[in-house]
C-alpha cells in the first residue's frame, strides 16, 4: 500500500538553479515530452476509459511533443522571455496536432494557463494558481458531458491546492513560496489520482487508476522539476494501482470499442459552434470543442478544434462540413489492435 500525499512543503529544498522564467516553461515541456515517452507503454496498457483502446500515453506524448518542438529557436533567434507567449506558442501547437480526448484536453489545458500568464517574465506561487485555475476550468467546459474520475479531476485538485498553499502566503512572490504551491499542486493531483480508483465503475473493477490522470500527474511533476532545478520524484508512481511493469497490459482484456473518432480544425461563428457542438452530441460521445488561437477572424468566425467517438464518421463529417470548411482531419478506428507493444512509444515504463 502506497504511503498517503504528503504534506505540502515536505521535501522541498531551494537551489540556486530556480528559474521561473521562460527557459524554464521551454524545460518543462521538454522533460513533460521525455516523461510521458518513458511512461507511455505503461500509461496505454491502463487506459480503460472512456474506451479501452490502449493510446493515452501515446497521445499525450504526441501531443506535448508538438507543443515542446515548437519552442526549439532557429538560429540566432533571441529566446522569448513572455511566460504566457510562450505557453501560447506551445499551446497552440499542442492544439493542432492534438491527439485523443487526452491530448485535446491538455492542449485545452496549456492556452487557457498561458492566459493568466501573458505579460509576466516570472512565474510566482499567485500567477500559478491563477493559470492552474483556469486552465482546469476550460478543460471541463470543453468537454460536453465532462466525468470526474479523469484527468479533468487531477487539474482540478492540482488547482486547488495550489490555490490553497498561495492564499497563506500573502502574496508573497518568492521562489520558496512558489514551490511550495507547486509541491502542493503535485501532491493535489497525487490525491486525485489515486482517487480515480473509486470514481469510475470501469477503474474500479479493474483495479486501475485513470491513465489520463497519471499522465497529467506527470506532466505537472515536470513542472514542478523544471522550475524548481530538482529530479522528477521517481517515487511518484510507485503503489498506483495497474502501474507496476510486472501488469498485463489491462486494456487487452476489455471488449472492442466500435466506431470511430474523429478530428478536425474549422473556422466557425459562436453561433454555428453551438450548433456543431449540440449535433455532434446528439450522435457521438466525447464531443470535445476548444478555440484554436486568438480572436475572431474578418468575418467574425473563431478556429475550433473538433473532438468526436461515433459509431460511423460520415454522419458527423457530413455536419462538419455542412458548417465549415475543416482542415487536419482524421478519422481513426476506437477498437486498435490489441497487441501490448503496437504504440509503446517505449516499453520500459520506468524514467531513464
Amino acid at each position: 500500500m502506497r504511503a498517503g500525499p504528503r504534506t505540502p512543503g515536505d521535501g522541498i529544498t531551494l537551489h540556486t538553479k530556480v528559474a521561473a522564467n521562460g527557459l524554464a516553461m521551454k524545460r518543462w515541456l521538454g522533460k513533460a515530452e521525455t516523461a510521458l515517452g518513458n511512461h507511455s507503454d505503461r500509461l496505454n496498457a491502463i487506459n480503460i476509459f472512456p474506451v479501452a483502446d490502449g493510446d493515452t500515453g501515446t497521445n499525450l506524448y504526441l501531443t506535448v511533443r508538438a507543443a515542446a518542438r515548437s519552442l526549439v529557436l532557429s538560429g540566432d533567434e533571441p529566446a522569448p522571455v513572455d511566460v504566457g507567449a510562450i505557453l501560447a506558442t506551445a499551446g497552440q501547437a499542442a492544439m493542432e496536432a492534438a491527439r485523443g480526448n487526452s491530448g485535446t484536453l491538455f492542449s485545452v489545458f496549456l492556452c487557457a494557463a498561458a492566459e493568466p500568464l501573458a505579460g509576466h517574465t516570472r512565474l510566482t506561487s499567485t500567477l500559478l494558481a491563477a493559470a492552474l485555475n483556469r486552465a482546469q476550468i476550460r478543460a471541463w467546459s470543453a468537454l460536453s458531458e465532462p466525468v470526474p474520475g479523469t484527468m479533468l479531476s487531477v487539474m482540478e485538485a492540482a488547482a486547488r491546492a495550489a490555490a490553497a498553499v498561495d492564499a497563506g502566503q500573502n502574496g508573497d512572490d518568492s521562489n520558496h513560496a512558489l514551490g511550495l504551491a507547486l509541491d502542493a499542486a503535485v501532491e493535489g493531483a497525487l490525491a486525485a489520482v489515486i482517487h480515480t480508483e473509486d470514481q469510475l465503475d470501469a477503474l474500479h473493477s479493474a483495479h486501475v487508476v485513470d491513465a489520463g490522470g497519471v499522465g497529467m500527474l506527470l506532466i505537472l511533476d515536470c513542472l514542478r522539476s523544471a522550475v524548481m532545478g530538482q529530479e522528477l520524484q521517481s517515487e511518484l508512481l510507485d503503489g498506483l494501482h495497474g502501474y507496476d511493469v510486472s501488469d498485463p497490459h489491462i486494456h487487452t482484456s476489455m471488449p472492442d470499442d466500435d466506431g470511430v473518432e474523429v478530428m478536425c480544425t474549422i473556422s466557425l461563428s459562436p453561433l454555428n459552434a453551438a450548433t456543431l457542438r449540440q449535433r455532434l452530441d446528439e450522435i457521438g460521445e466525447s464531443v470535445i470543442m476548444s478555440q484554436v488561437g486568438g480572436g475572431p477572424d474578418d468575418e467574425g468566425s473563431y478556429r475550433w478544434r473538433v473532438h468526436v467517438h461515433v459509431p460511423d464518421p460520415d454522419p458527423a463529417v457530413e455536419i462538419i462540413r455542412s458548417l465549415g470548411e475543416p482542415s487536419q482531419i482524421s478519422i481513426s478506428e476506437l477498437a486498435l489492435p490489441r497487441d501490448p507493444g503496437a504504440d509503446a512509444v517505449n516499453t520500459s515504463g520506468h524514467e531513464r
